[in-house]
């Protein structure tokens, strides 16, 4: 879509194309290329195409914005736009700033949440179709008395307010994704030569980010991994008076935050975390906390250990009861082998195993069936190291205290 075909998308004409095709009660993916051709019959293909790609996009949109069915997006601008959740609470620490730039703003999802706690929000952006989505996505919101729009390049141009929230583009022109912070487009580097007349600076960055690069940036920025329902899902970097005290009064450099409930860890400088066997209860930290490198700081309020010093699984004695972690209650520790784990759970008539694995080459449904259990009882076994050494760990159901996190079996955190 361009931005010629989207002004016709907001005429009149284009409104009740839109209206008309979002009635039809089986428009998906499957059924693009019949709709398509019969709206052609009503309107030029790029309006054509503008309307049914618009609804599609809604529908993908509604997991992350509220109102998305009101809303403009283009496909690669949805892919990284935060979900709501994630930008309110992002947007928070900016209460009390008079104003805040977003840069970068795309098709305005931060600019919506910073204008639910800000009085102005200068919206920046060099791409004229993001932009003009973007003052019909706050007009959505109810907050275009907020917002104003700016059409600039932020490599020419500073920020107009004193606090910024600032979103680089994370994908080359040909849309695949960068994971190298080097190369973000406009470039991080520009954070340095704006801190002098913006101090409180926010950054968006990929929850994948190489924490060595960060590292050799020389940037003094706290950063945060946030999780949502358990699932890494952005990461971001604060400047200035936007970087959080912890309680002792000094300056955290990582902290993992988990929503929807907020509950956050910073780094204490803990020392690290012993190893030892497996005890009464195995735990899975959030993905938010492996990814800030803050086993120790979880370990230490739990008075719980490493069962491998390069694996993020803790275990503890004492029942846990932290957000923080998923628990399950440890039956049995077997040196791996497909034939002793197959034995001992035919001795405990399991039928049903939900198979995890962290650390182990194995693929968790291949080794389900390689079980052949036929018994009434369900167990979750865990493929990992302890020691070093290969281990398979047998469990029961995990603590009610903890369901919340989502079980993501492969222990990787995903990426953006």
């Amino acid at each position: 879509m361009d931005l010629t075909t989207f002004e016709q998308l907001l005429a009149p004409e284009g409104q009740a194309l839109l209206a008309r095709a979002a009635a039809q009660p089986d428009l998906r993916d499957e059924t693009i290329l019949r709709h398509l051709t019969a709206l052609r019959r009503e309107a030029a293909p790029d309006l054509a195409t503008a309307v049914v790609e618009t609804l599609l996009l809604r529908r993908r949109a509604a997991v992350k914005f509220e109102r998305a069915v009101a809303m403009y997006f283009i496909r690669e601008a949805l892919e990284q736009a935060s979900a709501e959740v994630v930008a309110r609470y992002r947007a928070r620490r900016f209460a009390g700033h008079p104003a805040v730039s977003d840069l970068g703003c795309g098709i305005g999802g931060d600019t919506i949440a910073l204008a639910g706690v800000v009085p102005t929000v200068m919206a920046v952006d060099r791409d004229p179709l993001r932009l003009a989505m973007a003052r019909a996505n706050v007009r959505a919101y109810g907050v275009e008395e907020r917002v104003r729009l700016l059409d600039a390049d932020l490599h020419e141009t500073k920020p107009p307010a004193a606090a910024a929230f600032f979103d680089p583009a994370r994908r080359t022109k040909d849309g695949r994704r960068v994971f190298s912070i080097t190369g973000y487009e406009p470039p991080l580097s520009l954070v340095g030569t704006w801190l002098p007349v913006c101090p409180a600076v926010g950054v968006k960055i990929s929850p994948g980010v190489d924490t060595r690069e960060l590292a050799a940036l020389g940037l003094d920025a706290e950063v945060e991994f946030i999780s949502v329902a358990g699932e890494l899902r952005e990461a971001a970097l604060w400047f200035g008076p936007l970087r959080d005290a912890a309680s002792d009064g000094r300056h955290a450099a990582r902290r993992a935050t988990l929503l929807p409930e907020g509950h956050t860890l910073t780094d204490a400088g803990a020392p690290p975390a012993a190893v030892m066997p497996p005890g009464r209860f195995l735990l899975e930290p959030d993905a938010a906390i492996y990814r800030a490198g803050l086993l120790a700081e979880l370990a230490g309020m739990l008075s719980a250990w490493q069962i491998d010093r390069d694996i993020a699984y803790l275990s503890t004695d004492a029942a846990p009861h932290t957000p923080f972690a998923r628990a399950w209650p440890v039956e049995d520790v077997l040196p791996f082998s497909v034939k002793g784990v197959r034995r001992r759970l035919r001795e405990l008539r399991v039928g049903v195993v939900v198979v995890k694995k962290r650390g182990s080459p194995l693929d968790p449904q291949e080794f389900e069936r390689m079980l052949r259990l036929d018994g009434p009882e369900r167990r979750t076994v865990v493929l990992t190291r302890a020691a070093g050494r290969p281990v398979a760990i047998i469990c029961g159901d995990p603590l009610p205290s903890a369901t919340r996190v989502s079980p993501h079996d492969s222990g990787r955190c995903p990426a953006e």
